[in-house]
């Protein structure tokens, strides 16, 4: 999955800090929020995952119900 994104690199918004690990569908940043200034985990997902339409309605659906979540062991959804 080449998924290439340095330290520094703006994306939407959220300066990328470092990588924090890999998996099946991309690829998981510590990022801060330029707008708010905070820290933030940014999922990018890998290009060829987001160029299929099932995939990232998939993934929009998953994203929506983890937002409605509050609970010490599941990380908040802010965008």
């Amino acid at each position: 999955m080449p998924l290439d994104v340095t330290v520094g690199t703006i994306v939407a918004g959220y300066r990328i800090e470092r990588e924090l690990g890999r998996g099946a569908s991309g690829a998981v940043f510590l990022a801060r929020d330029e707008h708010l200034d905070r820290p933030v985990a940014l999922k990018l997902l890998s290009p060829e995952l987001a160029a299929d339409e099932r995939f990232r309605e998939r993934f929009l659906r998953e994203s929506r119900i983890v937002a409605h979540l509050d609970h010490p062991g599941v990380v908040s959804v802010y965008a």
